[in-house]
């Protein structure tokens, strides 16, 4: 394998590596079968970098050494190898070295001289005599000045190398960032994997817990049905052990609570991993190229010019050349003497000296200047590459570290997952009995429609069996007469089919005596818990349960509503047909498959209450799920609507057919009365017996009209309009034999009502038609139209205009006979009054169904104003869920930045640490060091004289300030060595007197106690007080006793760890500072400000103070600063806010020491409140 250092473009075969320390680059010739390993070996050769290590990438892809280029499709002109050196990427690893520019000095041309002989240096001529001097000096400048080009050229080339390396630099970072983000964003979408499951489960196990007690009282409450109940089980709750469940749920929480705690650790580490990734990814880590690529191009002029200048310094030698030539061949023109080309000789030396020459080491000089600059930015560059490619490196490690506490947590989450099955199943209890109850009421129903239909069935055989028994039958009619019946019967033709007996054997004979009203009493709703959850997530969560939403969540719910309705669909194919079959109505029928669907609706909203109710849905699908199911929501009103117009402009036009047919029937009914009196006064003209025979035959008639009219049953029937338009064709009939008697027909009869009495109004419904009634009594004034009712029945149609005149009907000069003819005006009326009484009961029922399609309207109209109550709730919730959601992105937003601007914080402190960290390790060998406490002070003495002999002008503040730390700790401990000697032999007396102080404080709290219950006694009203002893020092050394009272309607006065918005009492030393009185903490210690507060409005200062926290600041006793003052900016104040339930401390480096604490002491400082009605008892001056 060969190479060659280049910075030309890849060829055809040609492997292009990079080394990304130093930007050095190198061809291979090689093939796609040569192995990785060859090329790493080559490059330690070549490179000097260790095969081990060797990290080689190609754009995102990391190449293994026993693998072939092959594999990653190299070689390739459009891909390049980086190989990274993993000694360089190593956190303590040697910074590069400055970048050495080897360039080869090329020696000038030595003087010249005229000690080399020249054939005209014997000449006469003085000017012959010059041309070899002047030869040997431009020879000289030539010489000069290509030295010089040669050397300006091979800095050039070094800056264009150095220009390029640089560019392999850029991008190798750019491919080590690119691996980086590719490793990020992979371990990133595993993080959020896992968070999604962890908050998925959180909430599931958080629920579980938070309702368990809920969970109990609900399942004990509910009673199980008297046929379940046995001695040892009465309700639910008796299906579990009570307590072996809550032994359960007590692992359970402290275990969540643990897991909980290891999560929010992960989450905060991760947290900072992935600051420290975005803002190395975001950082620019190479200096701008394209300037000093500019930078570079422009002094290629300098190479020009130098150049052009070469050119004329030889143009120059060859002139000077042709006239020694000349002179010596003596072939000087006679018009060009020597002294002439001598004298233009000198003006051309000047040129060379002056200008020539001076140009050109000004070019050199400019472009050692370029050359200079670009080691500069090399060296910058090579210090970025490092620096930042060992953040990558640390942020790598960062990252597995994190990436390997994915698996630990997995498995923490499915040992949570275990311990909460019998949560999860108690949990279940509920919503499983009250499926197993609809389950029940289902199957009893299903039974029903089970032997509904085996009754159909056989119903249907035996129609079957009717059908070919009739088709035997005929056949052996038609062909017995041509075969012997012998011959038939040896054919068997003679033979039926037998009847079809269905028998079901019994079955669910033992199903729980109960139906569908009785689940909720010994079942409530709430047992499945979808009542709770639609108060908890409001509408959106029930949305998503029962729609056809197509989000992964709700997978299981779609598949298995998908089977039960498969399973109703075939369970209840033929319900519609039961019609009556074996005893049961058409009614029971429908109840029994409403009863069915009902119950495995319950059952299967049970079944799937566990799986829907913890789904994990985002915002994203709340919003999706609410769009949808306001869309259906509106979708469905819009139809409802369209349909009440529909039924309404229906109504409408059919109120006003009736209308119309009311306003024709009165019409015809003027017209007949007109009609029928006309033909009573000629057949009393004809005949007065016959009319009288007649009269008394429709006064015999009128009393059953009438009494069919008053009696007239309603039977209910759906006859439509086209059988009344047929009997109205049948009275025409019968109206046309009518008028035949009198000797001419029908002429004026309305066209209209002829065709529409033999077709039906298509535009009729008879159930819409309203039909008019008119009252009927017994008046003798109504007795003249009946025969005008009577011709109800004609008037179906609102077409009909006219009717024959009477002249037409009964002609004067009539020659039939007139008995016959009363006769038959007899038989007539009677087929009339007969239809009237008929069409009567028709209209009865079309009023009857007409106020029963109104009630539909009105039953509508209310379903409407429901769906429109229950639109302006859905609404309602839609708007609250996107206020929730705004919120909770503001809140979201308002964490982001305070976390960004801790991390920010974070990264400042420790860059800080960093930097103390070796000086802290030096410090800690010292105080590790053996020898005890005298070869402690010793070692830190050491150290402090070896830091302070180590001083540096660039060390900086930190440093300084840690040296004189470290002195000023050295002296503190040695003085404290010696005072600890002084305290050895004090310890005894203190023991003694703190046995004195307990007993006196013993003796006192038992007399606190004392007053105490005999103040309790005397005070039985709203108020009370308490008394407590505090044991504080006085100025005089001696102890005294303190009781603060307080009012019965405050808080108690913490003795504790004092904390923000309780009270605490503050009593006032032997230094003059008011110290807090507590049990186990110590130094809190009452504000300046809050003194002032309390002691402003009186005379002289009290010997206790009583307030309500407001504030508390801890602060840190520290050395006083030195008699060098330093500036106010170099102090670094940290400031730390802890904010929990109910505390808050500030964190103040403060050198002050206002209460003679030891250095390192840690006090506080408190702010309180005055509370109100409280009285400040200040001593008696004495």
């Amino acid at each position: 394998m060969s190479s060659r250092v280049t910075g030309s473009s890849i060829h055809e075969g040609k492997l292009l590596v990079h080394i990304a320390e130093n930007g050095r680059s190198f061809d291979l010739d090689c093939d796609e079968t040569t192995l990785v390993e060859e090329v790493m070996q080559f490059i330690e050769n070549v490179a000097g970098i260790n095969f081990n290590d060797q990290l080689v990438l190609c754009l995102d892809m990391k190449l293994e050494s026993q693998r072939q280029l092959s594999a990653y499709k190299l070689p390739s002109d459009d891909r390049e190898v980086f190989i990274f050196n993993k000694a360089r990427l190593q956190s303590n690893s040697l910074p590069p070295p400055p970048e050495q520019v080897d360039i080869v000095d090329i020696a000038g041309p030595p003087s010249p001289s005229s000690h080399d002989p020249h054939p005209l240096d014997d000449a006469l001529d003085p000017a012959l005599k010059a041309l070899p001097s002047y030869e040997r000096q431009f020879k000289y400048h030539y010489y000069c000045g290509h030295a010089i080009y040669s050397r300006t050229v091979v800095k050039y080339e070094h800056c264009e190398r150095l220009l390029r390396e640089q560019m392999v630099q850029e991008k190798a970072v750019e491919v080590a960032r690119g691996n980086l983000d590719q490793y990020y964003r992979l371990i990133n979408q595993n993080y959020g994997d896992f968070m999604k499951r962890y908050m998925q489960q959180n909430r599931i196990h958080s629920d579980l817990l938070v309702n368990f007690g809920r969970d109990v009282e609900k399942l004990r409450s509910i009673k199980l049905h008297p046929a379940l109940e046995t001695p040892n089980c009465k309700c639910l709750m008796d299906f579990v052990k009570e307590e072996n469940l809550r032994k359960s749920v007590e692992n359970c929480t402290s275990s969540h609570k643990q897991f909980e705690n290891k999560v929010l650790q992960f989450k905060q580490t991760f947290g900072e991993m992935k600051h420290r990734v975005e803002e190395l990814l975001s950082t620019k880590a190479f200096l701008p190229i394209k300037n000093l690529e500019q930078t570079i191009k422009e002094h290629q002029r300098y190479i020009n010019e130098q150049k052009s200048i070469m050119q004329s310094l030889s143009k120059d030698v060859n002139t000077v050349r042709k006239l020694v030539d000349d002179c010596l061949s003596c072939q000087l023109s006679s018009s060009l003497r020597p002294h002439d080309a001598v004298s233009a000789l000198g003006p051309m030396y000047d040129v060379h000296e002056k200008n020539h020459l001076p140009r050109m080491e000004t070019c050199d000089r400019a472009i050692s200047k370029l050359l200079d600059f670009c080691k500069q930015r090399k060296n910058e560059m090579n210090m970025l590459v490092h620096n930042y490619m060992q953040n990558i490196t640390y942020v790598s490690y960062l990252i597995k570290d994190q990436k390997l506490q994915f698996p630990v947590f997995k498995e923490a989450m499915a040992h949570q997952d275990n311990l909460f099955v019998d949560l999860k199943l108690f949990h279940g209890i509920g919503a499983a009995y009250r499926a197993c109850l609809a389950e029940v009421v289902r199957r009893k129903a299903n039974m029903k429609l089970y032997m509904g239909m085996a009754g159909q069935l056989a119903e249907r055989l035996a129609t079957k069996r009717e059908v070919e028994v009739r088709r035997r039958e005929e056949f052996l009619r038609a062909h017995s007469s041509y075969i012997p019946r012998d011959v038939l019967a040896s054919m068997g033709l003679f033979d039926t089919p037998n009847q079809c007996d269905v028998n079901i054997a019994p079955f669910d004979v033992d199903l729980l005596n109960i139906d569908i009203s009785e689940v909720d009493r010994y079942a409530p709703e709430y047992l499945a818990g979808m009542t709770s959850k639609l108060e908890k997530h409001g509408s959106s969560k029930s949305s998503s349960t029962l729609s056809n939403d197509s989000s992964h969540s709700a997978e299981a719910v779609d598949i298995a509503a998908g089977s039960c309705k498969r399973y109703d669909s075939e369970d209840l194919l033929d319900v519609s047909d039961l019609v009556e079959i074996a005893g049961t109505s058409r009614l029971e029928v429908e109840n029994a498959k409403l009863k069915a669907e009902l119950a495995s609706r319950i059952a299967l909203i049970c079944s799937l209450y566990p799986e829907v109710e913890y789904e994990s849905v985002d915002d994203d699908s709340v919003d999706r799920v609410l769009k949808n199911a306001a869309e259906k929501t509106a979708e469905a009103l819009q139809l409802k609507d369209e349909y009440i117009n529909h039924v309404e402009s229906m109504l409408k036009m059919k109120q006003m057919q009736c209308v119309s047919y009311e306003k024709r029937i009165e019409e015809l009914e003027e017209k007949l009365a007109k009609q029928y009196v006309q033909g009573q006064k000629n057949s009393s003209v004809n005949d007065a017996a016959d009319f009288a025979l007649l009269s008394g035959k429709e006064d015999n008639c009128k009393p059953e009209y009438v009494s069919s009219e008053v009696h007239m049953p309603c039977i209910s029937t759906t006859e439509s309009m086209d059988e009344v338009s047929c009997i109205s064709s049948s009275l025409d009939a019968k109206l046309g034999r009518f008028t035949a008697h009198t000797g001419k027909a029908l002429d004026g009869v309305d066209e209209n009502m002829l065709d529409s009495s033999g077709l039906p109004n298509p535009q009729l419904d008879s159930s819409m038609v309203e039909p008019h009634r008119e009252e009927q009594g017994g008046h003798k004034d109504r007795n003249e139209k009946i025969v005008g009712q009577l011709c109800l029945s004609l008037t179906n149609s609102s077409t009909a205009e006219s009717v024959p005149s009477t002249q037409d009907l009964v002609p004067c000069n009539s020659a039939i006979n007139p008995h016959l003819d009363s006769k038959v005006n007899g038989d007539n009326l009677l087929e009339i009054q007969n239809e009237l009484a008929e069409k009567s009961n028709q209209l009865n029922e079309t009023e009857m169904k007409l106020k029963s399609v109104l009630e539909e309207v009105a039953m509508l109209t209310r379903e409407l104003e429901a769906s429109r109550n229950l639109l302006d709730e859905s609404q309602m919730n839609c708007a609250h869920l996107e206020n929730c959601l705004h919120e909770a992105r503001e809140e979201a937003q308002t964490q982001k930045s305070s976390a960004d601007r801790r991390a920010t914080e974070y990264s400042l402190l420790r860059t800080s640490v960093l930097k103390m960290r070796s000086l802290f390790e030096r410090l800690k060998k010292c105080v590790y060091s053996p020898g005890g406490v005298a070869g402690f002070a010793d070692s830190l003495r050491s150290l402090a004289q070896s830091l302070a002999n180590s001083t540096n002008d660039k060390d900086d503040d930190d440093i300084a300030e840690f040296r004189k730390c470290t002195r000023v700790l050295a002296d503190k401990v040695g003085f404290l060595s010696r005072h600890r000697e002084e305290l050895l032999e004090k310890y005894p007396k203190l023991e003694a007197t703190n046995e004195q102080l307990r007993n006196d404080l013993e003796e006192k709290i038992n007399l606190v106690k004392t007053l105490y219950n005999k103040h309790q006694l005397e005070k039985q009203s709203s108020t009370f007080n308490y008394d407590l002893t505090v044991v504080g020092k006085s100025t005089n050394s001696s102890y005294v006793l303190l009781v603060i009272l307080v009012q019965a309607n405050k808080e108690k006065i913490s003795f504790g760890r004092l904390e923000v918005h309780e009270i605490a009492a503050f009593v006032l030393n032997s230094a003059g500072h008011y110290e807090a009185i507590t049990r186990n903490c110590s130094n809190y210690y009452l504000s300046i400000e809050s003194v002032t507060l309390f002691v402003d409005h009186l005379p002289n200062r009290p010997n206790y103070i009583v307030g309500q926290i407001v504030h508390i600041e801890r602060q840190i006793v520290k050395m006083p600063p030195p008699t060098s003052t330093r500036p106010e900016h170099d102090r670094v104040d940290q400031l730390t806010s802890d904010m929990g339930t109910n505390q808050l401390i500030l964190n103040s480096g403060s050198a002050a020491n206002p209460y003679g604490l030891p250095l390192g002491s840690e006090y506080f400082v408190v702010t309180v409140a005055m509370l109100p009605d409280t009285k400040i008892h200040s001593p008696s001056p004495s």
